[in-house]
């Protein structure tokens, strides 16, 4: 076959980096550039995610931990001071509060002198996915959307270079979707960001391809990675399609599937960490093989983010695989590599002909925004998840490591322990709590109240929000302010959790059958219909998959389960556990807060009189901090290395009957 007459250019690389303050996370930037990494990832905390301040009640324990705490406008430029932003390409994963980041990053970029005409970069933007799977959506999907839409009216005339919305198949695969699902419900995601920009009447009908233009897409990729194949080359088949069959789209470059990338980040696993170099070299080729359907930009997770926050180290491994793949192999130096394969088009066929049937089925009911409200997507996603569960715990899915080739021998990448993954200092929320302070302090109130009166008036109204939230950026407003004010004129929306009428996924098999009879037993000894649990998700770490796994198998185990879903104060943890009569409590946190998080409900149940109360917990918790949990009174704690969910549930009831000193 003949060379490419010169080598195709990279893709651009990046690391999804922030974490503890902007300062911090700045020299962390600059650094990833100088170890040639060609564009910023940034990763911020879940209460700028999830529109809080540092001292909100519901930021406890969460600040700087998943990624960098931005609350005004000074946060914004020390984040990128030094950084010219009229050159950088910046992806921004913010969704709910994505115009309000998006104002700050304009409007540091206009300080520093940098036309908006050459800003590049990226706001994911994408609410939908977030009411499915990682859980920082704020506002109903009706105003949602609304914000999305004035973000990408707004930077389509003014930032033409930006990519105004990035539809996220990422999360979707990580909450359980198959290539189907994917394709169909982030297809499906796209088409009701295009009719509500359509719909809106801001941009005339000639600028409606340069707004197709500007969607991109953000995907997953797996260890199998033909098939990650066969689903990136029909991602853009059928988006080619829907941009000619639905909105008449002929020019060929407004209609290319355009796209970034992330692997599987939760197919990471615990145990034996270093098998993930390799899983995430495979993944990797799943959206780099094809040059057809060849990612533009790739961000790779660590080896060790199963373990925790990873190191400047981890992620400069990471950004090393992509520079050996481009510039040591010689993928980029040839045409596609699948052209013509009839294995390869015979999958991308029955992939597009699935994912078109779903599309259909989800159209049909009123679109993605209908689909999510009547919860049909989120149960879809559970059960699909459920599913896999099953395949990995019948031996089905092999994950080497885990359910095959267990034995091991101790890995030197952690001995180290706590060692071998970043620890954020618990004085960093305390820090960025008097900062917010001192920048209250020294702003002009009178102005601030004029800013955010007249946002409130334009979010009653049906203008473009945009430049009524930069005007509050220029005048101080803080995050958690400007969120306020939207919530207070939209409401908050709690999507549905996916647990009514999700099923296991398979006939019980005997291990399951056992458990039930000791749950029924258990009940039975001790008086009552049924045993109880409560699923509690305290904090702003909306990643729910765990937490609806354990629900969805503890109910088919016999318990009556209790769970409301994500973001609860502890309060309402413990308010929920009295007022429902709990036989037991489990607390899911992924996000690294778990220390705060279980101490606040610990002390709220021993308030209540309910010191017997047995509490487990599960999440990405490292050993030294397992001990302290465990040190505190928690029963036991589940980390993803405890794959076996009929296992996890039968020691539930273990602990359950530990409480009553039953035999």
């Amino acid at each position: 076959m003949a060379k490419l007459p010169e080598r195709d250019r990279p893709w651009v690389m990046r690391t999804y980096a922030g974490h503890s303050s902007a300062a911090a996370s700045n020299a962390l930037f600059r650094r990833n550039l100088g170890k040639g990494q060609t564009g910023l990832s940034v990763a911020f905390d879940l209460p700028t995610q999830t529109g809080y301040d540092p001292d909100a009640e519901l930021a406890r324990g969460e600040v700087g931990r998943v990624g960098v705490p931005i609350s005004h406008l000074g946060d914004m430029r020390t984040l990128f001071g030094g950084i010219d932003l009229g050159l950088a390409n910046t992806s921004m994963t913010i969704n709910a509060t994505a115009m309000w980041l998006l104002s700050l990053y304009v409007t540091v970029a206009r300080e520093q002198g940098a036309p908006l005409e050459a800003l590049a970069g990226t706001t994911q933007n994408d609410i939908v996915k977030e009411y499915l799977s990682r859980g920082t959506h704020i506002f109903p999907p009706g105003p949602s959307l609304r914000l999305t839409t004035d973000t990408i009216a707004w930077t389509v005339a003014n930032c033409p270079k930006w990519n105004p919305v990035n539809i996220c198949s990422y999360h979707l695969q990580e909450a359980g979707a198959t290539p189907v699902q994917e394709l169909a419900f982030a297809l499906a995601t796209a088409i009701a960001v295009l009719d509500a920009v359509r719909d809106s009447g801001q941009l005339p009908p000639e600028r409606f391809t340069q707004v197709a233009a500007r969607i991109s897409f953000f995907v997953n990729a797996s260890v199998r990675f033909v098939e990650e194949t066969a689903k990136m080359r029909a991602f853009g088949v059928l988006w080619a399609r829907l941009l000619t069959d639905r909105y008449e789209i002929s020019d060929k470059s407004a209609k290319r599937f355009r796209y970034g990338v992330q692997v599987n980040s939760l197919g990471l696993t615990e145990s034996q960490p270093e098998n993930n170099v390799q899983r995430i070299v495979l993944e990797m080729l799943g959206v780099t093989l094809s040059r057809d359907a060849r990612a533009r930009a790739v961000q790779l997770p660590a080896w060790n983010e199963a373990l925790g926050l990873p190191r400047p180290w981890d992620q400069q491994w990471s950004l090393r695989m992509q520079q050996v793949l481009a510039f040591e192999s010689d993928l980029l130096e040839y045409p596609d590599l699948f052209e013509g394969s009839h294995v390869m088009t015979a999958l991308v066929d029955d992939l597009v002909a699935g994912a078109t049937a779903e599309l259909d089925r989800v159209l049909e009911m009123g679109g993605v925004v209908a689909a999510v409200e009547s919860g049909y997507l989120k149960s879809a996603l559970v059960a699909s998840l459920a599913e896999r569960r099953g395949r990995m715990e019948r031996g089905e899915d092999v994950v080497v490591g885990v359910n095959r080739f267990p034995e091991t021998e101790p890995s030197p990448l952690v001995a180290a322990g706590a060692a071998a993954i970043e620890q954020i200092d618990p004085a960093v929320e305390a820090a960025a709590v008097e900062s917010l302070a001192a920048w209250r302090a020294s702003r002009d109130a009178g102005e601030v109240a004029a800013t955010l009166d007249r946002l409130r008036e334009a979010a009653g109204g049906t203008g473009n929000l945009m430049e009524a939230t930069l005007d509050c950026v220029r005048a101080g407003v803080t995050t958690g302010e400007w969120a306020s004010v939207l919530r207070d004129v939209f409401g908050e929306y709690r999507a549905p959790t996916g647990l009514t009428g999700a099923v296991s996924s398979s006939a019980p098999g005997t291990a399951l059958v056992a458990v039930r009879e000791r749950v029924r037993r258990t009940a039975e000894e001790l008086g009552a219909g049924r045993l109880r649990m409560l699923v509690g998700k305290p904090g702003l770490d909306g990643h729910s998959n765990g937490a609806e796994q354990i629900a969805v198998r503890a109910r088919d185990a016999g318990f009556e389960v209790v769970y409301q879903g994500i973001r609860l104060t502890p309060a309402q943890i413990v308010a929920a556990a009295v007022e429902e009569d709990v036989d037991l409590v489990g607390l899911s946190v992924l996000s690294g807060s778990h220390l705060a998080a279980v101490a606040s409900v610990l002390a709220g149940l021993r308030a209540e009189g309910l010191d017997d109360l047995p509490v487990v917990v599960g999440g990405i918790i490292p050993p030294e901090d397992a001990l302290v949990l465990r040190a505190s009174g928690v029963a036991r704690v589940f980390t993803p290395k405890d794959f076996a969910i009929t296992d996890v549930v039968d020691e539930l009831v273990t602990v359950v009957r530990e409480a009553h000193k039953l035999p």
